[in-house]
């Protein structure tokens, strides 16, 4: 493929003027600016983008982290920020971390070396003291409470909702509540898990172990937590579940059981997901395409934004 030097050589004019051409500067007369295009096209030219780019100092390129793609919750937040994407002509760049700090790594290096403009965190798997070391090199926004950090970040009062919730499902009579998590370790999970036991300490009442499950993410995941909850002398009444998807399941698993709900087990989600309202279950709303949107603002600005955003019960038929 030829070189612009080339180009230059086969219009007749100086490599600065096809270079002003190629990158769209004004300032060329229109016989030049045609003279260039015509060589271009004969000698079948295309543009070095990446060198582009450095000139320009931008991609246009947005890089997005999130564990899994299966997950419907990252999909949804995925929908808002290609939205938003789409209407400031950028492009999106997908990072499927699984929780493994070295591809989280490798899109935080693809910021330090510019081939991205901005980096989207859904759910951080490296330390903060890492993530903020890369944060001088273009903007980082982050799906959790980052205030006092070096990035942006969206988040949600964890704490707040799920003793909201506990309090909810205590005013319906149930003392026996259990809850399911994804990750045991994440800051998240962390939040709500203290939320639980200052519960039950403000009561004063003591908790069962037993009603607490981890690693649940996905709709097939209330199969085996309705296994473990059929082998119980002694259940839960009352579960909380932060995945809409995984109470989605739990719901399916009691119906094919012959197990009532709410009577014998009352269920409350979390996200509003369209298998919520489907199935109509009691869920708190998380409205994870506009959040989606407001991260992509964030991540193609220079200064930090923190933004709370308040979730709300939305009562069906599963309490």
């Amino acid at each position: 493929m030829a070189n612009i030097k080339e180009i230059a050589k086969l219009a007749g004019v100086s490599v600065a003027t096809v270079s002003r051409v190629i990158n769209d500067h004004p300032y060329v007369s229109e016989e030049k600016r045609e003279a260039v295009k015509r060589a271009m096209e004969a000698a079948n030219y295309e543009r070095n983008i990446n060198a582009v780019h450095l000139s320009r100092g931008k991609t246009n390129l947005i890089g997005v982290v999130v564990p899994s793609i299966r997950r419907p919750y990252y999909g949804l937040l995925v929908d808002g920020i290609a939205d938003e994407a789409i209407k400031d002509n950028y492009k999106l760049v997908f990072i499927q971390s699984d929780y493994e700090v070295e591809r989280e790594l490798d899109a935080l290096m693809m910021l330090k070396l510019k081939q991205i403009d901005g980096l989207i965190i859904g759910s951080r798997a490296c330390e903060w003291e890492v993530v903020e070391e890369y944060a001088k090199y273009g903007p980082i926004t982050v799906l959790e409470d980052a205030r006092g950090r070096g990035v942006s970040s969206i988040f949600f009062d964890h704490y707040d909702s799920f003793t909201r919730a506990l309090a909810y499902l205590w005013e319906k009579g149930h003392r026996k509540i259990g809850y399911c998590l994804a990750r045991k370790s994440s800051p998240n999970s962390l939040r709500r898990a203290a939320a639980y036991l200052d519960f039950y300490a403000s009561v004063g009442q003591a908790y069962d172990p037993a009603y607490v499950f981890y690693d649940c993410a996905l709709l097939e995941d209330g199969e085996w937590i309705m296994e473990r909850i059929l082998g119980m002398e002694d259940p839960p009444t009352a579960l909380l579940v932060t995945s809409d998807q995984v109470a989605a399941g739990i719901l399916a698993c009691c119906r094919e059981r012959g197990i009532q709900v709410p009577d014998e087990l009352a269920i409350v989600g979390f996200d509003n997901q369209p298998i919520a309202k489907m199935l109509n279950i009691t869920t708190f709303e998380i409205p994870l395409i506009e959040i989606g949107r407001k991260l992509f603002q964030q991540a193609t600005r220079d200064r930090q934004v923190h933004l709370e955003i308040p979730l709300h019960l939305i009562e069906r038929s599963t309490v």
